[in-house]
């Protein structure tokens, strides 16, 4: 018998990650996508991870790697922002949760696990409300429960100045992004972050309007899976609790050492702090 390639007999032990393409209510949503080593034979529940503003589904490149060792996880890029294609009119909560439920339907998921940060948490909860049956558990990191007169300005928040020709806008953006992330943070992560800003401003500022406007205290009272919610030292530290004061059967972690860049500067910590849960 003839010894098989090398390639023959290579065993995968790692998941494989790549993108793709998916049609929407809005056009084509671009998808980062982690399959386990097996092929997917034998898997967990696969898993959907919502990213926050003004960052893409890129967010989660790094966890993706090892969160889909034993699942298929995927990370769509939100209507308007990455390559996914914008929406025509200015769009709500409800409008981003309706795109990516055209999403679950094309994959035919009997269920799936939603994970969803900061907007994307706004988005997972819709999606858990509106689809009872279909999402089986939920994660919720660093939630924007905002209090009314934290919401009022943000309902308003204006689209940003058009770039100056001199890029001088630049040094000081880029400043705010490195505030944001704190210090220790790998600096390519601060670039990604910064990269996205730049890009997405119009419409982060229409998805950030959006998300002040939903009724996020009613929506909460309608979640009826199990739900773990991770709290990362940000500036939604007070915020995620008052959501989980909502949710009396929730799970909460707290992540005292971890910042905004959770999934991209500790994926690790991460998917430690939600491997027990999905496995339930």
């Amino acid at each position: 018998m003839a010894r098989g390639t090398a390639a023959s007999r290579h065993v995968e032990t790692e998941p494989r990650v790549r993108r793709g393409y998916f049609e929407c209510r809005y056009g084509q949503l671009h998808v980062h996508n982690a399959i386990p080593p097996g092929g997917g034979f034998e898997e967990g529940t696969p898993l959907l991870c919502l990213h926050k503003i003004p960052l893409s589904g890129r967010e989660f490149e790094r966890f993706l790697a090892l969160a889909g060792r034993d699942r298929s996880v995927y990370a769509p890029d939100l209507p308007g922002f990455g390559d996914s294609d914008p929406p025509s009119v200015r769009p709500q909560i409800v409008d981003y949760a309706a795109a990516i439920g055209d999403f679950l339907d094309s994959m035919r998921f009997r269920q799936v696990d939603v994970l969803g940060h900061q907007a994307g948490a706004l988005i997972a909860t819709e999606l858990a409300v509106a689809r009872p049956t279909q999402v089986r558990r939920l994660v919720l990191v660093s939630v924007p429960l905002w209090t009314e007169a934290e919401r009022e300005p943000l309902r308003r928040t204006p689209p940003p100045a058009p770039p100056a020709l001199d890029a001088s806008q630049v040094p000081t953006e880029w400043q705010r992004t490195l505030q944001a992330y704190g210090q220790g943070v790998p600096v390519e992560i601060v670039a990604h972050a910064f990269a996205d800003k730049l890009r997405h401003g119009a419409q982060a500022a229409w998805t950030t309007s959006a998300a002040a406007q939903y009724p996020l205290r009613e929506r909460l009272g309608g979640i009826t899976q199990p739900v773990l919610v991770l709290r990362p030292r940000d500036d939604l530290w007070d915020a995620t609790m008052r959501a989980r004061d909502l949710l009396p059967r929730a799970r909460l972690t707290d992540l005292q050492d971890q910042g905004p860049g959770l999934f991209e500067a500790a994926p690790q910590v991460a998917v430690d702090a939600i491997r027990d849960f999905l496995r339930g």
